[in-house]
């Protein structure tokens, strides 16, 4: 009880791959170098390995909402049509970067915990031709509800739109075949599955979308793509790099080509399953209808603000989980299982969940939520799987 080790259990920021943070120690390097170069090159290449892809892959020096804001300004004009699909607090801010460079959005809603359908997608590409982008996210961490991407990317694949997916707690958390299923601009944040600090932005971009970027008129100039991709075939970036996150997301990949993008996806799924079954064990109700693996929503007892389960996290076990956002707040709390995440993370998370719940009033059998973990690593165990966690 004196000894707290503190534990980030966000789903963003994430837990940090040790050879990554050791990685950036080495940040002494300049990037008008061959070291750096030869650096770049083997990171904007494992890149496209781990995504799965061959297109284009670029790094931006930003946050995930840099390379949201990117994707906007390099491949539309001011007055373009667009489709947005919109079920969280991510999904609306799409809709705030259309606003803030001229595009004319319509919008896609979703209630929160809920998802917008591929059907409807469709049917407003086929009401009207002139859209020429419809934007998702592929994980809406906010709720933590999952998009049919597939689905939604076969059917924007027919038409000249392209397709803008935030992937950005997508990635290494649900499968994204980015060429076969019309992903045409894919945007990743290097502080969720990639499990080193924020910082850097990933935006993989497909021929069509490069043929489109010709005839866009939005201005723009430190986020310029074509100037990105230029200096990247030369093994440097436009502007000055992050070189600490770099060196650490170099490892971050070599790890996760180790283990497997498969593995990767595999655990957070696995994670989150056993989450689901713990949270229903312990009589509690999931928010979202279409649950994803990044993060779990879920409703506090009746009565009960989420920011009691929040604070009691951190004063009783300094662990930091996340309050709903926005009209949520007070209202989910959220768990997450991205990146270096792992059963024991989980199995601690759930014991300090029924404490927390008894101390609170909310009747608990003490090991019930526990138990719900164990039944599924045993299943998964017993079944062989490969890699159970990440290690």
């Amino acid at each position: 009880m004196y000894i707290r080790k503190q534990r980030l259990l966000t789903p963003g920021p994430t837990p940090l791959l040790p050879a990554a943070l050791h990685a950036m120690m080495g940040s002494d390097i300049h990037h008008r170098t061959e070291d750096f170069r030869k650096l770049y090159k083997q990171v904007l290449s494992d890149l496209g390995t781990v995504l799965g892809t061959t297109n284009d892959v670029l790094v931006l020096v930003a946050s995930g909402s840099g390379g949201l804001e990117a994707a906007t300004q390099n491949f539309f004009s001011p007055g373009d049509e667009t489709l947005i699909c919109s079920a969280g607090k991510f999904g609306e801010r799409w809709v705030e970067i259309m606003k803030a460079w001229g595009m004319k959005a319509t919008v896609l809603a979703a209630p929160y915990g809920s998802a917008v359908k591929p059907e409807a997608v469709e049917e407003a590409l086929a009401k009207n031709p002139n859209i020429k982008g419809v934007f998702v996210q592929a994980s809406e961490t906010s709720t933590g509800t999952q998009h049919d991407v597939k689905a939604m990317g076969l059917a924007v694949k027919k038409t000249n739109a392209l397709f803008v997916v935030d992937a950005i707690t997508g990635i290494g958390t649900m499968p994204l075949a980015i060429e076969d299923w019309g992903l045409d601009i894919v945007i990743g944040g290097s502080q969720k599955a990639f499990m080193i600090p924020p910082g850097l932005a990933f935006v993989a971009i497909s021929s069509k979308a490069w043929a489109v970027a010709e005839s866009a008129t939005a201005p723009r100039f430190y986020f310029d793509l074509k100037k990105e991709k230029k200096n990247a075939v030369n093994g440097e970036s436009a502007w000055t790099p992050n070189t600490s996150l770099l060196l650490a997301l170099a490892e971050a990949l070599k790890y996760i080509k180790t283990l497997g993008m498969d593995n990767l996806i595999g655990n957070a799924q696995l994670l989150a399953r056993a989450t689901r079954e713990a949270m229903k064990a312990l009589g509690l109700e999931l928010f979202s209808s279409y649950p994803g693996s990044s993060v779990t929503s879920v409703r506090p007892p009746a009565g009960m603000d989420s920011g009691v389960i929040i604070k009691e996290f951190r004063t009783r076990f300094n662990a930091i989980i996340t309050n709903g956002q926005g009209s949520m707040k007070g209202q989910i709390f959220r768990l997450a299982h991205l990146g270096y995440f792992d059963f024991h993370d989980l199995f601690a998370v759930v014991a300090e969940l029924e404490l927390i719940l008894a101390a609170n009033g909310h009747p608990v059998r003490f090991g019930s939520g526990v138990a719900a973990v164990q039944e599924v690593y045993a299943e998964a165990a017993m079944l062989k799987v490969p890699e159970l966690a990440v290690q």
